[in-house]
């Protein structure tokens, strides 16, 4: 099964971050902006934690926070489970399952590679599956491309 470096050759490694001190607001405004689920939070240069749009419900709205000053820092997912570019597709849904996040850091001796997210490893999983049901069906009824 592919790599999850596959995906991030495909898709890109460009990685939104916010910093620990940013404002839960602006954090909400960025995603939208860039219409992504989640942001890497960096303090330093360090992974220092995941902001995602569960950790806005859990932690922000439900609690009756103000967006406008609570801090991304005092509601992320801290040290976030990371994994290696060279895990398996397959892999890497298994962890999200089994943990129920919806994104994954991608990381090589420390330093972030990339971020996956659930959906990302769906569209991949789809599009190998369409590719390979083309292909028996050509094989079954005898046509040839082009």
């Amino acid at each position: 099964m592919d790599k999850l470096s596959v995906i991030l050759d495909d898709k890109g490694r460009t990685v939104h971050t916010v910093s620990p001190g940013t404002t839960v607001l602006d954090a909400v405004d960025a995603m939208c902006a860039r219409h992504v689920g989640a942001l890497v939070v960096r303090d330093g240069g360090r992974l220092a934690g995941v902001f995602t749009e569960r950790d806005l419900m859990r932690r922000v709205i439900l609690a009756r926070r103000d967006p406008a000053v609570t801090l991304v820092g005092d509601v992320m997912t801290r040290e976030p489970m990371t994994v290696p570019q060279d895990c398996t597709i397959g892999e890497a849904m298994n962890l999200m399952t089994e943990h129920r996040c919806r994104h994954l850091p991608v990381v090589r001796d420390g330093e972030l590679l990339g971020l996956v997210s659930i959906g990302d490893l769906v569209r991949w999983v789809t599009r190998a599956q369409e590719f390979e049901l083309r292909l028996l069906q050509e094989y079954i009824t005898g046509a040839r491309p082009g």
